[in-house]
């Protein structure tokens, strides 16, 4: 069996999906302007942005998270940077759970965790 595919629900289809765009990388296959980004990074992972029902916010439940794995710290650490710079994360880079990493608040109301697992080159 294989994951299909992620679907967050967010207030501005657009906003967020030019953000996974921008930083991620993630390159819109479809879309439904305003209703849907359908979207697909380099490992052909399917992230979809959706507003069905045209909410103006949404709640994810504490602790609900995505995350995306770097080849390395280093990677993490300049992925970090440019967040920062762009005015998106703000606690820097530590230990967690096993992974040197990072968490912040994308826009649509969704948390981000970029990291690498400890050890990795």
């Amino acid at each position: 069996m294989k994951l299909n595919h992620v679907n967050l629900s967010v207030p501005e289809v657009e906003v967020t999906a030019a953000f996974f765009e921008e930083h991620f990388g993630m390159r819109r296959v479809a879309e439904r302007a305003g209703m849907i980004a359908v979207m697909l990074d380099e490992s052909a992972t399917v992230l979809t942005l959706s507003n069905f029902y045209k909410d103006s916010e949404v709640a994810y439940p504490r602790g609900f998270h995505v995350g995306f794995l770097q080849d390395s710290r280093e990677e993490v650490d300049a992925m970090f940077v440019r967040l920062q710079a762009a005015g998106f994360a703000h606690d820097r880079p530590r230990t967690v759970h096993g992974t040197w990493g990072f968490y912040f608040d994308a826009p649509g109301g969704v948390q981000v965790e970029v990291s690498v697992f400890q050890g990795a080159a």
